[in-house]
This record gives structure tokens, C-alpha cells and sequence, in this order.
């Protein structure tokens, strides 16, 4: 006898996360998957099944699944960010798919204020409100660029006029996967856009900086800014000619896939299936 289909319940809105130790999902062991029986002997997590001791995900889930009378759920981004990485501005949108649910009479914006009362100073939601399965595809698949701010550090002092000649062109950069992602993606070389839209001295030595960019969906921002060892060509590095590395990197934008920034948020909450 076939079994019914579980019931789903889809929620929409956005996360700004405020600091710098939080991924967005559930970080897995890479050794032993969390799995019940290997973690007691795995020696990189010491047991615990994850390395960070919690997520946006969870966050977001543990309250959200409470009202909803459900542990069971999967958390769709529009992309993400790194660990050490925060979104500010208006936050990514995101995708919260409830499994076999048995609570429905939900207040959501008592369900939002909630979550953002028990993660102050750690994560915010806004804009909580009822979704569809087929924003989940959407999300996944629209490409987005985004503007970055990053605190880079340079070998030696660099001057201004050296790097606002650089600001407002768009450039094409190369890039080979960084090492980092190695283990997760293909090793090939990918073109991608970026534009430096602005560079502010963080110190009065000319060696720190802030630096604003505008990237393309799927740059690997650090690498553009360092150039990791000629991986990515040009970098901020080889253009100013002294090397460097970004001590921190923030999200400030998700924009369309040309740079341009989003409509406005509604007002109100959308008509139940005009996203698909």
C-alpha cells in the first residue's frame, strides 16, 4: 500500500547574519557526517557530529519547528556566504520547507520577533511569510551578483591615488578553484565580472583598507582580492602591485545578475501562488 505524501509547508523571508562563526546550514563533520555511530570515535569533532555548534538553519528551525509541531526541515538559500562571513543590508532570501507539520494556526510575525528576540546580536529575520515549493527552484537558480565590503591588508603602504584609479571598471578576472573549495568543486578556470566600487583607508599607514566591490554570481571574492598565488588574474593584489589578504569580508547586496539593485519589498505579503 503506497503511503501518502507527507504535508510541506514552505515559509519565505530574509536572514542578516550579524556575525562571524555561524554557516548558513547544518555544518556536518566532513569525517564522520554526523553519523550517531561514527562520531563517538571521531577524533575531529570529538564526538559531537558538527563543527560549529549551531546555524542559520538552526536557528531559524528550532523556533519556527516548534510552532509548527515538527524537528523535520530543509533550508534553501539564495546562495551563501562562508562561515566567517556576515550578511548585513537587507539579508539573503531564503526558503524554509517544513516536513509533516501538525500545527497551522501560526502567527508569523510573532513567529519572526520571536526568533530575532532569542539570536539578538547573532541573526535576524525579516519579512517572514507564507511560500511555495516552486520559489525553492527560483531561489536556487536565479543568479545573483552581490556587493561585498572587505577589510583587505596590504605588505606595504599603498597609496589612494594608486587605488582609486582602479575604482568603477569592470574587469574580467580568471580563476582557478581555490584550495579551499577544492574538495568540493571541479578544478577548472572560470571568467567572471567584478567591479571595485570604492576604497576607504582603515588605518593612517595606507596598509588597511576597506574596500568595496560588486562581483558576479560565482566569483570567489577572497581570491580576487589576494590573487592566492597568480589562481586568480587580475587580482586587487597584482593591480596594485603589493600582495595582500582580506582579514574580514561582509555581504551588503544581493543585487540582479548585472549589478543592479533589487526592487523594493512589498509592503504587504504576495498573493498565495503569484511566485510561481
Amino acid at each position: 500500500m503506497n503511503r501518502p505524501p507527507r504535508t510541506k509547508v514552505f515559509l519565505e523571508g530574509r536572514y542578516r547574519k550579524l556575525t562571524r562563526d555561524l554557516p548558513q546550514t547544518v555544518f556536518f563533520c566532513p569525517d564522520c557526517k554526523g553519523h550517531p555511530r561514527r562520531r563517538k570515535k571521531c577524533e575531529r569533532c570529538e564526538g559531537f557530529g558538527k563543527l560549529t555548534r549551531d546555524s542559520v538553519q538552526e536557528l531559524v528551525a528550532w523556533v519556527v519547528g516548534k510552532a509548527f509541531g515538527t524537528r523535520k526541515n530543509k533550508f534553501h538559500g539564495a546562495g551563501r556566504e562562508d562561515v566567517d562571513v556576515r550578511m548585513l543590508g537587507r539579508g539573503r532570501p531564503f526558503v524554509l520547507e517544513l516536513i509533516a507539520p501538525r500545527q497551522f494556526d501560526v502567527d508569523l510575525a510573532a513567529l519572526e520577533a520571536e526568533v530575532n528576540r532569542r539570536n539578538e546580536g547573532r541573526l535576524e529575520i525579516q519579512g517572514l511569510h507564507w511560500s511555495e515549493k516552486a520559489r525553492v527552484a527560483h531561489l536556487k537558480e536565479t543568479p545573483h551578483a552581490k556587493e561585498y565590503e572587505a577589510l583587505v591588508e596590504f605588505e606595504s603602504p599603498v597609496e589612494a591615488a594608486v587605488l582609486e584609479k582602479l575604482a568603477g571598471e569592470r574587469r574580467e578576472v580568471v580563476q582557478r578553484t581555490p584550495g579551499r573549495v577544492a574538495h568540493r568543486r571541479a578544478d577548472k578556470e572560470r571568467t567572471r565580472w567584478i567591479v571595485f566600487r570604492a576604497f576607504e583607508a582603515a588605518d593612517e599607514d595606507g596598509k588597511r583598507w576597506r574596500v568595496r566591490l560588486v562581483t558576479q554570481h560565482g566569483t570567489y571574492v577572497k581570491e580576487v582580492l589576494s590573487g592566492e598565488e597568480g589562481a586568480t588574474r587580475p587580482s586587487l593584489a597584482e593591480l596594485a602591485g603589493v600582495p595582500c589578504v582580506c582579514r574580514e569580508l561582509d555581504v551588503y547586496a544581493i543585487l540582479d545578475a548585472e549589478g543592479n539593485p533589487e526592487p523594493e519589498p512589498r509592503n504587504v505579503p504576495p498573493v498565495f501562488g503569484s511566485g510561481v
